[in-house]
């Protein structure tokens, strides 16, 4: 893995964090804590906080809201990602993606299997892309949460970190609707 380009400087990213559940409080929310804690270690800036219960009309309405905010550009969700009836994250995700990250899904599969083995395949992880902001969807375990911070996230949040990175392409994200 290639390490971080001292020459760039450092740009801090504007990060909104959703909890999805049912029946966790911001109080008992581990996992929305594990990445709050982690984007401010890393120098970002935490630009909002929700917990929301597994209804897909009500994620896709705060996706779409925080897309629509220009103090937002990378929105990550934790939860609601798994197989069960309740489980409705990614299908809220995917009504708001104008592309999808279908290798962030691949990617995070891969962390997973190296640490929980064949159990990675009930996660649907998933990113993409809306209204120029990156959108991320974890399963809602700590442990996923960092693995997808540590392994995947912080590295192409990072402006310095080489050959490519998410935040390097924002300023063309959206190029599309000011082509004329």
């Amino acid at each position: 893995m290639a390490g971080i380009d001292d020459s760039k400087a450092f740009v801090p990213v504007r990060i909104a964090v959703l909890t999805v559940s049912d029946t966790r409080s911001l109080d008992e929310d581990r996992s929305g804590k594990t990445l709050a804690d982690r984007i401010a270690a890393a120098g970002h800036v935490m630009a909002d906080r929700k917990i929301l219960r597994d209804e897909r009309a009500e994620i896709a309405e705060q996706l779409r809201a925080w897309c629509a905010d220009p103090g937002i550009d990378v929105v990550i969700s934790t939860g609601g990602t798994g197989l069960t009836g309740r489980d409705v994250t990614v299908e809220a995700h995917r009504d708001v993606y104008e592309k999808e990250i279908e290798a962030f899904g691949t990617l995070f599969t891969l962390v997973s299997y190296g640490k929980i083995g064949t159990s990675a395949v009930q996660s649907r992880a998933t990113g993409g892309v809306a209204q120029g902001t990156y959108l991320f969807a974890l399963p809602g375990s700590t442990g996923a949460c960092k693995d997808a911070w540590d392994e995947i996230l912080v590295h192409q949040l990072d402006y310095r970190h080489p050959p490519c990175n998410f935040v390097e392409i924002f300023p063309r994200l959206d190029e599309h609707r000011r082509r004329k």
